[in-house]
């Protein structure tokens, strides 16, 4: 075997490794966890001599022919290694943008306000008190949250149930990196050089043309990516910046049904008459099913996670700390504006922004998201670190200023840390979390977005948590109708969604098929029809049951692939996971208007019209 075969094998089977690693673990915690150790190294290392910086800035240089780029090891790591961060935050954001969280704009409307507040209170903060000279190019410092290391705290020290705050700290998280980046790219660019520039942007073209191409081997997109990078290294504008501008040329796509039918179509036929040929159009139709941009974030995050964020934690965070050096850090600006921006910035920036935007429109905070929930992430929002330290390494030169930064960011980290386990536990002071959650629907039902049966002003709601895929909702539906002729227009009847993907496989693509057809207005009939067969919800099956319906099988396949109602399942599913039950059915009821209870015991039809009447009674209603 060659080198040239066995270096991709070994680099899969090490991608590999990482993936089980952070498949079989918690994966906030884990990479988190990786980056503590890595940055408490470097503080040991750079303390029991000389060797640390020695080594750091030792100097590697990488020639072909007369030309040559020389960096010590240090600016490797920063210029080099670290583009393949930006790589993986590049395709994040651009699957944010395209089928994500960004995509729905009333999701995404208050944690994108509080990212800007965020972003720019901090610098605002910063440059008051470093309003001149070099300290003040240093203010990106403040501006970056380290999401990795956010998430990790957050599984340590947040709320009980913190699924609401961790969607909407991903959310601020994601536009917080988009802020970033534009930053430096704006803002830390030197000498700009045109004609390497120009270079550069031939070789992001050849990129897009590969991709047109349907060119699959590694090897080229490898060959002009290097010299994109030596162009953009070469014209001033940091070559971390290519790893991003690649990311976002390249496509996003849901799976498309008749490519996922080709490549199960190619397998077969390799199955049945294994060839070289069948094998290479099995595995180009397999490839082709899936966009370059998950396949590449699902390849490459392992590493960046892993490896590349922990290599570039122990080469940047390594301070020497001394009597002398806290003291210069103690009195230095630089020091206490980037602590003030990062630890004060983000929580009064995020948090006031938000609790702005929710009284000026009421009900824009998701159901169970309290501001003091916001007010500790916001906090933790105040662990800058991985771009934090990058940007110190861009603006500023003096080693001393830059040491006195680098304090100023680790400080601000232990900080911020600290603050919002404070305000966390402040919050279940002043609002301790009953023994049980979730004992009242926690989501009020809403009739211009929920599936109602039965008129919307009925004097009694019954509200199901619900799997297509589940045998015990679908014997529930027999209490259901019983249950709905029993009291008639007195009684509206809601479903939502809580699919079990552990147990029932199909039940989350029957769930996008109902709210599917609930687009084209058909959403009780295809809910029936699914619980009608719920041992048979194949996909072939489900778009069979919507060609019965009579649905636009065009837009029903459209809607599907794109995954355009996802969100309302995902909605579902956090108000189940913040109410703390897991299982279907789960049931609320009572007379509306009050608060529903979540009903415990038996489902039959009797039970269920039991409750109902002693909530009618209890209610005063005739």
């Amino acid at each position: 075997m060659t080198v040239e075969q066995s270096s991709p094998t070994t680099l899969r089977r090490l991608s590999a490794r990482l993936a089980l690693i952070r498949d079989d673990t918690d994966d906030d915690k884990l990479s988190a966890g990786f980056l503590l150790v890595a940055t408490i190294l470097a503080l040991v290392w750079a303390n029991i001599g000389d060797s640390y910086e020695s080594f750091w800035h030792t100097p590697v240089t990488i020639q072909i022919s007369d030309n040559s780029i020389s960096l010590d090891l240090k600016h490797w790591v920063n210029d080099g290694l670290m583009t393949l961060f930006f790589f993986v935050v590049g395709l994040e954001v651009k699957r944010e943008l395209t089928i994500g969280e960004l995509t729905d704009r009333a999701r995404a409307a208050v944690p994108l306000l509080a990212a800007i507040a965020g972003l720019a209170l901090p610098a605002v903060l910063f440059l008051i008190l470093n309003p001149s000279g070099d300290e003040a190019t240093a203010w990106g410092v403040v501006v970056s949250t380290d999401t990795a290391f956010v998430l990790g705290a957050l599984a340590l020290v947040g709320p009980r149930c913190p699924a609401r705050l961790r969607v909407f700290i991903l959310t601020l998280a994601v536009a917080d990196d988009i802020g970033a980046l534009a930053l430096i790219a704006f803002f830390y660019t030197d000498n700009l050089r045109l004609g390497p520039l120009l270079l550069g942007c031939v070789g992001l073209l050849l990129i897009i043309q590969l991709r047109k191409l349907e060119v699959w081997r590694g090897v080229a997109y490898f060959i002009v990516a290097a010299g994109t990078w030596v162009a953009f290294y070469e014209s001033g504008v940091h070559p971390t910046l290519v790893g991003v501008l690649i990311a976002l040329i390249l496509p996003v796509y849901p799976p498309r049904r008749s490519e996922v039918e080709r490549a199960g179509e190619l397998t077969r036929a390799f199955r049945q008459s294994p060839n070289s040929d069948y094998a290479r159009a099995a595995q180009l139709g397999v490839l082709r099913a899936v966009s370059v941009n998950e396949r590449l974030l699902r390849f490459y995050q392992p590493y960046t996670a892993f490896l590349v964020v922990p290599i570039f934690a122990l080469a940047n965070a390594g301070v020497v700390i001394t009597g002398q050096t806290l003291a210069d850090a103690a009195r230095s600006p630089l020091a206490w504006g980037i602590v003030l921006g990062l630890v004060v910035g983000k929580l009064v920036g995020i948090t006031a922004a938000t609790a702005l935007f929710s009284k000026l429109r009421p009900g824009s905070l998701p159901p169970g998201l309290t501001l003091s929930q916001i007010a500790g992430g916001s906090a933790l929002a105040g662990i800058g670190f991985t771009i934090s330290l990058f940007i110190v390494d861009l603006a500023i030169d003096s080693p001393e200023l830059a040491n006195e930064a680098r304090v100023g960011v680790l400080t601000a980290a232990v900080i911020a840390t600290v603050l919002g386990w404070a305000l966390f536990r402040l919050s279940d002071t002043v609002h301790p979390p009953t023994e049980v959650v979730g004992l009242t629907l926690l989501r009020p039902v809403d009739p211009g977005r929920d599936h109602l049966r039965g008129p919307a002003d009925a004097p009694l709601t019954l509200v199901e948590y619900g799997d297509f895929e589940c045998p015990f909702c679908s014997k529930a539906t027999g209490s259901i109708r019983d249950v709905r002729a029993h009291f008639g227009d007195e009684l509206r009847y809601v479903f939502r969604h809580l699919p079990l993907d552990d147990v029932h496989p199909h039940a989350r693509f029957a769930a996008q098929a109902s709210e599917a057809a609930a687009a084209q207005g058909r959403f009780w009939e295809m809910h029936d029809h699914l619980f009608a067969n719920s041992d048979a919800l194949a996909e072939d099956e489900i778009f069979g049951y919507a060609a019965e319906l009579g649905l636009d099988m065009d837009r029903f396949e459209e809607d599907i692939r794109r995954g355009t109602y996802v969100h309302r399942i995902d909605d579902d599913e956090l108000d189940a996971e913040s109410s703390d039950f897991r299982g279907t059915p789960t049931f609320y009821l009572g007379a509306t208007g009050t608060d529903l209870a979540r009903h415990s015991g038996p489902y039959d039809a009797a039970t269920l019209i039991r409750k109902l009447e002693e909530a009618r009674g209890a209610d005063g209603a005739p």
